[in-house]
């Protein structure tokens, strides 16, 4: 029997809830440890919890980590850190600071004989390959990214994390003219505000300023401040009984002339009804190609555009030959 890969999880909220879930359904991945900045012991959980600080315990028993924090605060200091030691893979999902996080971890993947696989999930991820591929098949075209509607848990994630907001939700929503105008291949131009609402619903503390929270929301970089974005302040009580699901989806569509000017769409599309237990299993997946690709000898960073679409699977070339091509 082969050896099973052994994998490790940092960070259990719904994330790595999801990737612990995942990995159950794997026959040739096994979990070895959850790792959390909490209690070990307060995790509902049957799987084994170590805390974070005792993570080196475990380099040598450990072939790929999974880091399951958020873009916004996490990943910055924690991805660095911990790929030092073991290989990785993340969800980063800050687009515009995806090169000089790449330039990061590759320095110190490499210094340190190590793989990282960075920006993983669907968008980044998924949606990337598609970009990619449709704007090869299709060079004369244009392509175009709609997200929702549903639940960005990095943007809800950074959304948490403004002083005086207790709980928080942000929901996507793309605008339905535009997507039909895209489909129809006028290639419009759009702003990311014609594209897309952020709507945002909060629980405050009881001694903050809303208007002060409403207004650091808005403006935050690269999260909310290009985009059409309204907060809605509600009650506890609301949040818990309206808020808890967390769909999400979205649309990559490319739309272009072969030649001859005939007119041709691409179209990929995600329907999800839970966000985290679908990107986690795109990071378990992910996870099985990074063990794969370090037995060959890669070191440094590396993204999905680096990843060959067999190395994901568990099965042989041989199998995928015969059953998928």
């Amino acid at each position: 029997m082969n050896k099973k890969i052994k994998v490790g999880i940092v960070g259990y909220g719904n994330l790595g809830k999801g990737v612990e879930g995942c990995i159950t359904q794997t026959g040739d991945l096994e979990l070895e440890a959850i790792f959390t900045r909490r209690d070990p012991a307060s995790l509902s959980t049957s799987s084994k919890t170590d805390s974070v600080n005792n993570i080196l315990n475990y380099k040598d028993k450990i072939d790929v980590m999974i880091l399951c924090g958020g873009s916004a605060n996490d990943l910055d200091h924690q991805a660095p850190e911990i790929g030092k030691d073991f290989n990785i893979v993340d969800a980063f999902d800050n687009h515009g600071r995806i090169p000089e996080y790449f330039q990061m971890m590759d320095k110190v993947s490499k210094s340190n004989k190590k793989l990282s696989l960075i920006a993983t999930g669907w968008d980044p991820g998924l949606f990337s390959l598609n970009r990619l591929l449709l704007e090869s098949i299709l060079p004369e075209g244009v392509s175009y990214t709609f997200w929702g509607n549903g639940v960005s848990q990095g943007h809800s994630d950074a959304l948490r994390r403004v002083d005086g907001v207790k709980h928080g939700v942000q929901y996507t929503i793309p605008n339905p003219d535009a997507i039909e105008e895209v489909r129809k291949g006028t290639n419009p131009q759009l702003s990311p505000e014609e594209r897309h609402k952020r709507v945002c619903y909060v629980v405050t503390n009881d001694d903050c300023d809303e208007f002060e929270v409403e207004n650091c929301i808005k403006t935050m970089p690269d999260y909310f401040e290009p985009y059409d974005t309204s907060v809605e302040f509600i009650s506890e009580e609301e949040f818990k009984r309206d808020h808890q699901g967390m769909p999400h989806g979205g649309f990559v569509i490319r739309t272009g002339n072969s030649i001859n000017s005939n007119n041709q769409r691409i179209e990929f599309s995600l329907d999800l009804k839970s966000n985290p237990e679908f990107t986690a299993s795109v990071l378990v997946s992910y996870a099985r190609a990074v063990y794969k690709i370090y037995k060959e000898g890669k070191t440094g960073a590396i993204t999905v555009f680096d990843v060959p679409f067999g190395q994901l699977s568990e099965k042989s070339p041989e199998q995928l030959r015969k059953e998928l091509l």
